[in-house]
């Protein structure tokens, strides 16, 4: 499969509402955005970044995280996660990801991801 559509510099953004869904109310109050959430939504962001530059048949799935935490999202509040592709090794990305509130940059750090072919579900 050719890459070379692939090029640093692709990004995208994914905005969402912080609701009970995306919250740890383990922390106690109305809850706040949890770190697994941010995560997914980062990881999210890079594959829509590529995903419409693939082959059919073609998606990525992550296989590593790098991320710091570092303020919290109360429930109620917009969180935007963003991906830039930083680099292209052969079938595996790597992204530079950040997330922030409505106020302030709440977490960043890197993520790779690796094109592969979807397989038929086989019974």
């Amino acid at each position: 499969m050719e890459m070379t559509q692939l090029q640093p510099g692709l990004n995208a953004e994914i905005t969402t509402l912080v609701d009970d869904s995306l919250v740890a109310t383990h922390v106690g109050g109305e809850g706040v955005l949890s770190t697994p959430s941010m995560i997914s939504l980062m990881e999210h962001a890079g594959m829509q970044a590529v995903q419409a530059l693939l082959p059919a048949g073609y998606t990525t799935v992550g296989f590593e995280v790098h991320v710091k935490h570092f303020a919290p999202t109360p429930k109620g509040k917009k969180v935007t996660a963003r991906a830039e592709l930083m680099e292209v090794e052969g079938h595996k990305l790597s992204f530079k990801v950040e997330a922030h509130d409505e106020d302030h940059k709440v977490g960043d750090g890197t993520h790779r991801r690796a094109v592969v072919a979807v397989q038929p579900h086989r019974a």
